[in-house]
Order: C-alpha cells, then sequence, then structure tokens
C-alpha cells in the first residue's frame, strides 16, 4: 500500500478514490548533433502526492507553466509518468498497459480546455457523445440515442441537437458537449482541465454552475484545474497550489483562502480582484523577477529567486510538504519561513519588480507635476 503524504490526517469516512505519491515526468530536450541527442528535461512534474477522494472536487491552481495541465494528463493516463505511483480504487495504473486500462478509462474521463478543438468537426454532437459507449461497448437500456439525449437534456441543451455539428454552437455550448461526452460513461473521476478560460465571464457561471450540479447528483469526484482563484473558491472544498512542478500548498478552501502560508499562495490570493466595494482594496504583491526555466530549476525551494522571505537555507535545502505548527489539520505547506497564518495588515511584505516600482514612481511624480500646472 501507498504510504501516505507525511504530515497529512487520513480520512476515516473513506478511502481515497485516487492516490497520487511522487509523480514526475520529465519532457527530453534533444539538441546537439546528431539532433536526437538528449540534451537536458523539461521538468513539468517533479514528485506530486496528494489524494483525491470519492465525490469531492479538488482544485489544483497556479500560473501559467506551473504543471497543472500536465499533472491533469498524467491522472487520466493520456500521457505517461516518469516516475511515481498513481492508484485508483487499490490498484497501481501508473504502469498499466492497455488491457489492463480498458476496465479503468470508463471510470476516469476529461474535460478539456478549448471546446473549440476538443470536438471532431465532422462528426455530429450524437457521434461525439456516443463514440465513448461505443468504443467501450456499453449497450445502455433504451440505446445509445436514448442515452444521447438524455444527456443532452442533462448538460441543458436540447434533444433534438443530436443530428447538428459542433460549428453550429457557442462556446458554451461546445463545452456541455463536452461535459456531456464525459458523462456518457457514468465515471467515478473526472479531471476538468480548465474547462471555462475559454469561455465568455457571463458563461462562465453557467458552466461551473453545471458541473456543481452534477457532481451533487451524481456524486463524481473532480479534479478542478484552473488559474482563477475565484472559480476555485466557488468549486472546490480543497484546493492544491503548484509552483513550478511542485505542489507548495493544500488545504481546504476556506483555511487555504483566509490563512495562506506559503509566500506563493500569499502571492496569488493578493492579485485576486474585489468584487465588493465596501472590503478594503488590498495591496497587490508584484513578484521580482521571472518564473525560472523547468529545465534548470533553482535548488532547494524552488520559489526562492522571487521570494520575500528566502535566505540560504531556501537555497541548500528543498522544504518538504508538511503541516505546520499551528495549521488546521490538512493543511500541508513546503516552506521553511512561512507567512503568518493571516492575510491582514500584510503591507510591509508588498515586493515589486525594481523597474515597475520605477515606473510606477514615474506615473506618480507625473500626475503630481499635472495636477500643479
Amino acid at each position: 500500500m501507498a504510504e501516505p503524504v507525511p504530515g497529512q490526517r487520513e480520512p476515516t469516512s473513506a478511502e481515497p478514490l485516487m492516490r497520487v505519491r511522487d509523480l514526475t515526468k520529465y519532457f527530453p530536450v534533444r539538441g546537439g548533433f546528431p539532433i536526437r541527442r538528449t540534451v537536458g528535461a523539461v521538468q513539468a512534474v517533479d514528485g506530486v502526492s496528494f489524494d483525491v477522494f470519492p465525490g469531492e472536487s479538488l482544485g489544483l491552481v497556479g500560473e501559467s507553466g506551473c504543471g497543472k495541465s500536465t499533472t491533469g494528463r498524467l491522472l487520466t493516463r493520456l500521457i505517461e509518468p516518469t516516475a511515481g505511483s498513481i492508484t485508483y480504487r487499490g490498484k497501481d495504473i501508473s504502469r498499466a498497459g492497455r488491457r489492463q486500462l480498458a476496465p479503468i478509462r470508463s471510470e476516469i474521463q476529461m474535460i478539456f480546455q478549448d471546446p473549440y478543438a476538443s470536438l471532431n468537426p465532422r462528426q455530429t454532437v450524437g457521434a461525439i457523445i456516443s463514440s465513448p459507449m461505443e468504443i467501450n461497448n456499453v449497450r445502455p437500456p433504451g440505446g445509445r440515442e436514448a442515452r444521447v439525449r438524455e444527456l443532452l437534456e442533462t448538460v441543458g441543451l436540447n434533444p433534438e441537437h443530436y443530428n447538428r455539428f459542433p460549428h453550429e454552437f457557442s462556446g458554451g455550448q461546445r463545452q456541455r458537449i463536452g461535459v456531456a461526452r464525459a458523462l456518457a460513461l457514468s465515471p467515478r473521476l473526472i479531471v476538468a482541465d480548465e474547462p471555462v478560460s475559454a469561455l465568455d465571464v457571463s458563461i462562465q457561471a453557467q458552466v461551473v454552475n453545471l458541473l456543481q450540479e452534477v457532481q451533487r447528483e451524481m456524486g463524481i469526484a473532480f479534479v478542478f484545474i484552473a488559474h482563477d482563484l475565484a472559480i476555485v473558491r466557488h468549486f472546490c472544498r480543497r484546493v492544491a497550489v503548484m509552483y513550478l512542478g511542485k505542489i507548495v500548498e493544500v488545504a481546504d478552501r476556506s483555511s487555504l483562502y483566509a490563512r495562506p502560508r506559503h509566500p506563493y499562495t500569499h502571492a496569488l490570493l493578493s492579485a485576486v480582484p474585489e468584487a465588493d466595494l465596501d472590503v478594503e482594496k488590498k495591496e497587490r504583491i508584484r513578484l521580482q523577477g521571472d518564473v525560472p526555466s523547468p529545465v534548470a530549476p533553482p535548488s532547494g525551494c524552488r520559489f526562492r529567486t522571487r521570494c520575500w522571505k528566502a535566505r540560504e537555507r531556501c537555497a541548500q535545502e528543498e522544504p518538504p510538504l508538511v503541516r505546520l505548527p499551528g495549521n488546521e489539520e490538512g493543511h500541508l505547506t513546503a516552506c521553511h519561513y512561512p507567512e503568518e497564518p493571516t492575510i491582514e495588515a500584510r503591507a510591509e511584505d508588498i515586493v515589486l519588480d525594481p523597474a515597475l516600482a520605477a515606473l510606477e514612481e514615474r506615473i506618480a511624480d507625473g500626475g503630481k507635476s499635472a495636477g500643479g500646472s
């Protein structure tokens, strides 16, 4: 049996639906002469560990390039892991072959990011949604067409759209078709890879509410990958924060959003816009420098090159993902010098990029000069 994540309390109510331990994916970088010689590796995912429980919604957040989507594709076995293990319902599927994965594929489905690219433009909606049933030789009562029409109604589309093509639908409607396709085999786990990022803001709420309704009615577990922290807070009960291929913090949403302990999480949350005008406006943390290359990540803590708390120890030792003193059980943080358990009165921690700070100062001085004249 897989070893538990250090510092994490295993819930007594249910065993995890999926256990992920030290999951790693390196993509080779080829160059030189001959051209196919491997000269390095992109460390897209490096030693990620977490659990997904039946019926829960786990959010996976972080900036672009942190490894969220690669992690999602590893969970669905669309790509092969370099190292680590993925255990689904007690079975290790990280090295499973095609035949071993066949009965499991129907239970783990994926909703893709781009609704314009994930649907075959040459197939009708009926063919797109029924294809998973054909591939898995599933014959539902009443026939496949009746099941597809039922799914279209479930996701808020007209069953009469069965014979239409994807180009006849809007982006939000296409994503609903993608949701219907993912539900066709009654899965236990759905990996949603930024399912609303390509949609208009007015449509995003409709799709997220649809996914919540589906989860309530069918008890499906979700791994919800996103960079929009407001949507993640609305949909997910537990959140994992990724930075440069590593998970740096895991907590339930109330604990994470109110008391982030990792400096990177603190910086991410400071960038979330406040919709309530009565709430005092928070200063935004603008981190110094750029995200390091995943080909040659920093030693020790990968966030140290942009962190205002970095010290010599951060370069020498990689911080483990553990529960810190004073944290709630299940709130895990990977930091040698974590934030205080509050995000109030943190103006002294604002870190500006030097060039950006100089630009803002010039703009402010220019405004004063204009006002004086």
